[in-house]
């Protein structure tokens, strides 16, 4: 009978309430005289997933379902699934009403209920409900009241192992009463052990000690957590077994003593106790092993007179030896695992065969989030298809993960051929997985079933603690729900962007001028990839007419729009100048100003700038301006530093180095150059031009000191001879004398002339120098050009010209102008970047690795070389916000009006459609709720209102660069607060304890000090990152 039940569609969950609806015990007649009464209706004691996985096998046989929530399980989706709902527990705390057995009992006499099932956890495996049950006249579904009490208490159940002639594991006799006893116990037999919660299991009120400095803080922390969890704190203490393997076995027993086993289940993978997948059957278990695990699971049951699914757990040491644990007198979180099994088994003898394959289980679960007081699944989508199962527990779009309880969103089982095929089933459904607004444990999960040791089945339940590398988890991209956060945010609180004009952006966007079909024409790219930089030296020399180098992707906007121009909008345009200006002399697009101000304002990475115009415009040269010794910043930086910016430079598609230093300052003009021309680079050295060469009366900064300065950087190796005139002073007539000059000094060096058209003059003077023999001038397209640009490139042409160039800097300024600034402060004699040690590479990679992740990059590394706060800064509003160099410009500056509906390319092929909605009013927590249609589903995200919040009063955060500022780690209670203020306290020394979904967390100091203010008391309710207090070392 009971083959032929355990074989059935609903398995477990089915049989346990097919078993009750057609025996159950009657209320005064002997354990053999049975009552033949139908169930008619049920009530689970239990919330989430089991309640659910019950009502469904409820309801195929036609029983109808009762459900019970705590106040804090409104939302819940078992209240839902249930033909009716009832509140328990009310004024408790979130467990306990689950625990409340006077109110369940009501409930369930109140509303006719006929028997209860008391799913996993909570009130399932104590045997005071199942006696009220019984005295209440109401059916416990699972074993009598008698074999629940001697089950749960694992000391009892120890003794009756022992009885049954069951291996077991040394321990005490009974629950410990104080820690002294625990200390007698590890003085008789050593460490480690393991305290375990006597009433109760899934891994709380469990804790491993391996040293006798440990047991007080451990025994503490386990008898708190049992308490919590199961309403009683007992505890008894075994041995630790190291390396186990950890194995259990499904049992089935009926009134008549008839007990069967349905196989193990290996649920080895384990972290903290708590096991992460289990498989069915347990791969490389040897069979005569498995006849004894089994054998000696139903010797047990019967010793007892087991009645209903149960389970017994083992350990099996590395030398096959087996030890009994426990048993679990319900059902198990992974029980689905062998409803799997046994169905593929339907019509197949249970004993003396061999599997058919495999089973997985994973629970999918939400990882506390850090900075989220209120955390919403935003977006749910799960993996389904052949050999998948899921049983879900409350996810949905728009669900509130609450932080009183397990954090269980869905379980998935896979079924395959064998284990390989088995978890390649599951991999691929994770993958398929979309949840948005809280972390899961989808990403390690991935990692576990991809590792080869899980695959051959050689694990143990040290296997995670083994292979940390299963902790390198590849990082959610959660690209377009952060764009839509970066767009409420933009609708809430307006730009994030300064913009340096009052002017709104155009709500056309701009047309882009058709593209020929085909590659572009071969440019002067073409010969210095070819030639070298001194062979395109001296065809740039050769070349008959003026070249032009264009700004406009770089001076001109810096000029002109305080370098706002976006890489979005250069991309849009840069086919077309490869197509149409492929005899420019090269684009001046990076460098300078340009650097920061991408990270800085505009939230773009430039090194993406660079690679990305590079492949949209491949035949013309690229420029940049690189201020000597300084590279890009406003600072001095050792040596190397500039050499591999340089570097990184070229290997990103950089051509033409045009180094410069404002005050003319040869070191750190021949560093620069060193630099860019050790990366293969073209050296382009300036002269920074300033006075008027034409004014006879101004003689510091005359003729003769250019040509000097200019001897200088030729000798030093430039292949290029570039006058730089930062401020506009050029004259006509100054231009004829310095370029003639330089002209007659140099015939063979190639000359480029830039400067700004501030006075206006600048198309005259360009016109000069071209008469003067210069080589090349910088120019601007004519919209972006005048004021402080560049000259027009239009007005140039209009005088019969080719092709243009950009950009500015300061150091080392003469005496007696130094000594005034500097008075009594230090002085730096020489280069600075002489003196400076060099920059360690290898470790500031590794810091920013640890910081942001794996996914650094060389260009990162340079960047936060540069620019370490601006990187910093960079990283945090990416991480947050997403890749909004996607959005276009109107987009990122103003946000989206609402029922406007536009589409972003998030990489080729990838295209979201997205209308804006509405606005929400604001909440407790001084945030908007911003609705939108993404892909023709709704969305929405919590947007914190920037204004609104500096009026309402929110618990300080722990600032993460502040030393000594300890915050909370996740969302959770305080239990207890472990030191005073004015405490003097070790590095590593327990602080307080936080609970949340059930476990405790000791927050240990991380740092040696005095608590110089504590901002938490016990029962404080605490988001991520709350203060909790302050040391001073």
């Amino acid at each position: 009978m009971l083959l032929q039940v355990g074989g059935m569609r609903s398995a477990l969950g089915l049989l346990a309430v097919r078993r009750a609806c057609c025996l159950s015990r009657s209320n005064n007649t002997s354990t053999h005289t049975l009552e033949y009464k139908p169930i008619k209706k049920v009530m689970v004691a239990n919330r989430g997933e089991i309640a659910i996985r019950v009502f469904r096998a409820c309801t195929e046989l036609g029983i109808r379902t009762v459900a019970v929530y705590s106040e804090q399980d409104t939302g819940q989706m078992h209240r839902q699934k249930a033909d009716e709902a009832y509140l328990i527990g009310k004024g408790l705390p979130p467990v306990a009403a689950y625990l409340d057995i006077p109110d369940i009992i009501k409930v369930a006499k109140e509303n006719d209920v006929d028997a209860i099932h008391p799913g996993y956890g909570f009130l399932s495996e104590r045997s005071d409900f199942a006696q009220a049950c019984a005295d209440a006249g109401v059916r416990f579904i699972g074993p009598s009241p008698e074999v629940v009490r001697k089950m749960g208490d694992k000391v009892e159940a120890r003794a009756i192992a022992i009885r049954a002639g069951v291996p077991v594991v040394p321990g005490t006799d009974g629950p410990v009463t104080c820690l002294s006893e625990a200390q007698e116990f590890s003085n008789t037999y050593g460490f480690p052990i393991i305290f375990k919660a006597a009433y109760g299991g899934g891994g709380r009120g469990m804790r491993v000690v391996k040293e006798y400095e440990e047991l007080e803080e451990n025994y503490q922390r386990a008898y708190s957590e049992a308490l919590a969890a199961f309403g009683n704190g007992a505890l008894f203490v075994e041995k630790f077994v190291e390396r186990p393997r950890h194995i259990e076995v499904q049992i089935l027993g009926d009134k008549y003593g008839n007990v069967i086993h349905l196989y193990e289940r290996d649920c080895s993978i384990q972290r903290r106790h708590q096991k992460v997948v289990e498989m069915a059957p347990a791969v490389q278990l040897d069979p005569h092993l498995r006849d004894r695990l089994t054998a000696d699971s139903v010797n047990l049951a019967r010793q007892v007179g087991y009645e209903n699914a149960g389970t017994v757990e083992f350990l099996v040491d590395k030398h096959g030896r087996h030890y009994f644990i426990e048993v679990n007198s319900r059902l198990q979180v992974e029980h689905t695992v062998t409803d799997e099994l046994t169905n593929m088994k339907l019509g197949k003898r249970l004993s003396g065969c061999s599997f058919p394959g495999a089973c997985l289980i994973c629970c999918i679960a939400a990882c506390t989030p850090r900075n989220s007081s209120v955390p919403i699944l935003q977006v749910f989508r799960t993996g389904e298809g052949m050999g998948i199962r899921l049983d879900s527990a409350s996810a949905f779009q728009g669900a509130v993960i609450s932080p009183h309880y397990d954090s269980l969103l869905v379980k998935v089982i896979a079924s395959g051929n064998d284990l390989p095929a088995a978890a390649a089933k599951m991999n691929r459904a994770l993958a398929e997985f979309r949840v948005r607004g809280v972390k899961t444990n989808i990403p390690f999960l991935q990692n576990v079933l991809s590792n080869d040791q899980f695959l051959y089945g050689t694990v143990d339940t040290q296997f995670i603690d083994e292979n940390q590398e299963l902790f390198n988890l590849k990082p959610v991209q959660n690209r377009a729900q952060k764009l839509l956060h970066y767009l409420g945010h933009v609708m809430v609180n307006g730009p994030t962007t300064p913009i340096p004009v009052k002017a709104k952006p155009s709500s056309i966007d701009p047309v882009i001028p058709p593209i020929p079909l085909g590659e572009p024409p071969v440019g002067f790219r073409d010969v210095l990839l070819r030639e070298g930089p001194e062979g395109f030296a001296k065809a740039v020399r050769a070349h008959n007419g003026l070249l032009l180098m264009d700004t406009t992707f770089r001076d001109a906007h810096q000029s002109l729009l305080a370098t706002r121009v976006r890489t979005h909008d250069l991309k849009q345009i840069a086919p077309f100048v490869a197509h149409n200006f492929s005899n420019l002399f090269s684009v001046e697009n990076w460098g300078g100003a340009t650097f920061d101000v991408a990270m800085r304002f505009l939230c773009e990475c430039p090194w993406k700038r660079l690679q990305e115009l590079r492949a949209l415009l491949p035949n013309v040269p690229f420029q940049m301006l690189l201020r000597g010794a300084n590279a890009v910043g406003y600072t001095n930086y050792p040596d190397n530093a500039v050499f591999k910016f340089c570097e990184v430079a070229k290997e990103n598609g950089m051509d033409i180095f045009r180094v410069f230093d404002s005050l003319n300052y040869l070191p750190n003009l021949m560093l620069g150059m060193e630099a860019a021309g050790a990366a293969g680079g073209v050296v382009e050295a300036s002269i920074s031009y300033t006075g008027d060469v034409s004014d006879p009366m101004r003689q510091k900064y005359s003729l003769d000191y250019y040509l000097k300065l200019a001897d200088e950087l030729v000798r030093a190796g430039t292949h290029i001879l570039n006058v730089k005139d930062m401020a506009g002073l050029l004259k006509p007539e100054s231009s004829r004398m310095l370029i003639g000059a330089l002209r007659d000094r140099f015939p063979d060096m190639p000359i480029h002339v830039h400067t700004h058209d501030t006075a206006g003059a600048g198309v005259a003077a360009m016109l000069a120098c071209a008469e003067a023999g210069a080589d090349i001038v910088d120019v601007a397209v004519d919209s972006m050009a005048g004021m402080t640009s560049q000259p027009s490139m239009g007005a140039i042409v209009a005088f019969g010209c080719k092709k243009c160039v950009s950009q500015t800097i300061f150091i080392c300024f003469p005496e007696p102008f130094r000594s005034k600034v500097l008075k009594n402060m230090p002085r730096v004699e020489g280069r600075p970047g002489a003196s400076l040690p060099a920059m360690d590479f290898e470790a500031l990679e590794k810091q920013l690795r640890e910081t942001h992740g794996d996914d650094i990059t060389p260009e990162d590394v340079m960047s936060a070389a540069m620019y370490p706060k601006v990187f910093q800064e960079f990283k945090e509003f990416t991480h947050q916000f997403g890749p909004v160099d996607c959005l276009n410009t109107r987009l990122f500056l103003d946000g989206p009006k609402i029922a406007e509906e536009f589409e972003v390319e998030l990489e080729r092929g990838k295209t979201l459609h997205i209308k804006a909605l509405a606005l929400g009013d604001l909440n407790k927590a001084g945030q908007r709720e911003v609705f939108f249609e993404l892909n023709g589903a709704l969305r929405s995200v919590l947007v914190k209102d920037t204004v609104a919040m500096k009026e309402m009063h929110f618990h300080p955060k722990a600032l993460k660069d502040v030393r000594g500022q300890v915050g909370a780690p996740m969302p959770g209670k305080v239990v207890e607060v472990k030191v005073k203020q004015g405490q003097t306290v070790e590095k590593g020394q327990p602080l307080c304890v936080l609970s949340a979904m059930k476990m405790e967390t000791v927050v240990n100091s991380p740092l040696s000090g005095t608590v110089v203010k504590i901002y938490v008391n016990a029962d404080s309710s605490l988001e991520g990152d709350d203060l909790i207090l302050e040391i001073t070392e």
